[in-house]
């Protein structure tokens, strides 16, 4: 798909949710879900209740976290993070990283990868424990 500008809302688009062992958690990825074409670039809205998390993994893609609300602990190669509202984080590529709700509310943030789509982003989960 030759790529195009595209304008749309998270309620246009499916909510995927896990609760497993990658965690738990919700999310929309509003630009890169293969439904509109998109190329370098895709991001979405990520949600984690009171006592949600996303488990420890890495991929190649550079990834960009921006927290729109609530609080929360990023772990990336072991060193741990306070986040909030307004909170910017990188992680380069085939960086351990993981994030987890530290607060009594929703913590919401967007997330960018770099890449075409988020099909392309293959999770290598780290062992648990």
């Amino acid at each position: 798909m030759q790529p195009v500008p595209v304008v749309r809302h998270l309620d246009e688009v499916a909510e995927i949710t896990w609760s497993d062992h990658r965690g738990r958690i919700s999310f929309r990825t509003g630009i890169g879900d293969g439904t509109v074409p998109s190329a370098d670039l895709c991001s979405g809205v990520a949600r984690l209740e009171p006592g949600g998390w996303l488990a420890l993994h890495r991929h190649a893609a550079p990834e960009v976290y921006q927290v729109l609300s609530g609080t929360g602990v990023v772990t990336l190669d072991g060193q741990q993070h306070e986040v909030g509202a307004g909170s910017a984080v990188y992680i380069p590529g085939n960086r351990e990283h993981g994030i987890r709700n530290s607060g009594d509310g929703p913590l919401e943030f967007v997330y960018v990868y770099q890449t075409d789509s988020i099909t392309d982003v293959d999770y290598v989960w780290s062992p648990a424990g």
